[in-house]
């Protein structure tokens, strides 16, 4: 992929977000996860067979959404580069979720700001995966931020690393990792077994992004507001809070914007009535507001900005 064929697919992104009209590969991944998942259980019966089961379900669907884009880029090319180049940038268009994650944050800031607090749960509820029936004004504006800059992280600098290094082919590969991890690689009854492939694969995946998010974020948040000093209160709570979370990557980039916003993230959350406790990131106030959602807000966006500048760089210099 060029330089050029990138920045328009980012423009793409950030112009048209994520119709709902609009055929997205990620939805055909879910249906194949979805079949797969429910046809594999009247096959695998032990523990060891649905481990393999998830193995071969890990590495095969991205290994067969790379096959696939190649293959189409290419027949199309054959007959025409010139349409290649557009449906390669289409593809690669649908890899970026800036525009749509953003779209969904300003939802459910204009709840809170209305006063409105049940239409805030509603449209958090399209972003997190906890429950959010019982959530309270500051609660909803914490899995906001969280899931904001957790976003920032999987659907805007892990799809520009993996553009800039193997095009469309390669991110939407990436999406499909993404994908398995985000509907099967729970650890709990069903999925332990199943699912334990597809999370660590989704972990090695994301090792790189979240770490270059993590820095993106504390970078912006002097970018965005000119407090300098925010870029190193930024860095020093990635540094020191960034591996408390369960997973290797997911606290890195809220340790930043913790660190960013001068907010305190984690916590008690509800996932199907029974509660779970999230490390505390950061040491600033815990009642976080809709000021502080703009805010980090703005700091997705300079984030974006920095990582497309910097994948149109890779991608000039080799």
């Amino acid at each position: 992929m060029t330089g050029v064929e990138l920045a328009f697919a980012a423009v793409l992104d950030v112009a048209a977000g994520d119709p709902r009209w609009l055929p997205h590969p990620v939805k055909g991944m879910g249906a194949v996860i979805t079949w797969v998942d429910h046809r594999i259980r009247t096959i695998c019966q032990s523990e060891q067979a649905l481990q393999i089961a998830g193995v071969c379900l890990a590495l095969g669907l991205p290994v067969a959404v790379y096959a696939v884009a190649t293959w189409v880029i290419a027949q199309v090319t054959a007959i025409s580069p010139l349409l290649g180049t557009v449906v390669g940038i289409g593809l690669a268009y649908t890899t970026l979720a800036g525009r749509d994650l953003f779209d969904h944050v300003q939802a459910v800031l204009r709840e809170l700001e209305a006063g409105n607090l049940t239409g805030a749960r509603e449209a958090v509820a399209m972003i997190v995966g906890r429950d959010s029936a019982g959530l309270t004004e500051p609660e909803v504006a914490r899995a906001t931020v969280e899931t904001l800059a957790e976003s920032s992280s999987d659907g805007i600098i892990a799809p520009l690393v993996y553009l800039s290094l193997g095009g469309a082919p390669l991110a939407l590969a990436y999406k499909a990792v993404n994908t398995l991890d985000s509907m099967i690689g729970h650890r709990d009854e069903r999925y332990e077994h199943f699912g334990w492939a597809s999370a660590r694969l989704d972990d090695v995946m994301n090792w790189v992004p979240a770490r270059l998010a993590g820095g993106f974020i504390a970078l912006a948040a002097g970018v965005s507001t000119g407090q300098w000093h925010r870029i190193h209160e930024s860095w020093y709570m990635l540094h020191r809070d960034g591996d408390k979370h369960a997973s290797p990557n997911s606290g890195l980039p809220e340790a930043a914007m913790a660190g960013a916003l001068g907010v305190q993230l984690g916590g008690t959350n509800y996932y199907d009535g029974v509660a779970h406790e999230a490390p505390l990131i950061g040491d600033g106030t815990a009642d976080i507001t809709p000021e502080h959602i703009r805010q980090a807000s703005r700091i997705m966006i300079v984030t974006y900005g920095l990582g497309l500048f910097f994948a149109l760089l890779s991608l000039w210099v080799s």
